[in-house]
């Protein structure tokens, strides 16, 4: 994967770009939508030691949910271990993993105070058909998940 760092921190008030490859992602599919199930996922992760990144939840008409979230590679096996004992109480149907993901910050205030720099960082790598599987923002990084 090779993105130009000066093509997007030249075009924009950009201070870094920076990437792991260490990562893994995570979808908790068919999970029964209601109150306290979040709570309940990330708790068991938590108690686990299991660092959590970018979580993403996509709502669907049948009274479920996915959640997507990423973890570090080396924690992927304790996430399977502290998610397989809720299993019932959350009522997930399976749990699905991709370790080729690669996660990419572009951090800097010209994120926010300049129109198009998301554009710039997705043009980049569209040009260089990187696809983006989860996309994560605030007012001073953009950061993102991607197949690698």
């Amino acid at each position: 994967m090779v993105v130009d760092e000066e093509e997007i921190v030249e075009k924009q008030n950009v201070s870094g770009v920076a990437y792991s490859r260490d990562e893994a992602k995570i979808t908790v599919r068919q999970i029964k939508d209601r109150p306290g199930i979040a709570a309940a996922l990330f708790g068991a992760l938590s108690e686990a030691n299991v660092n959590v990144d970018m979580i993403v939840q996509n709502v669907s008409n049948d009274g479920t949910t996915d959640m997507t979230f990423t973890v570090g590679k080396a924690d992927l096996p304790r996430a399977h271990q502290a998610l397989a004992p809720i299993k019932s109480d959350i009522g997930y149907t399976d749990v699905l993993e991709d370790t080729n993901v690669a996660k990419i910050s572009v951090v800097g205030v010209g994120m926010r105070s300049h129109a198009g720099g998301a554009n710039t960082m997705f043009k980049a790598l569209a040009d260089r058909n990187i696809n983006i599987q989860m996309i994560s923002t605030s007012e001073i990084k953009v950061s993102r998940s991607e197949e690698h």
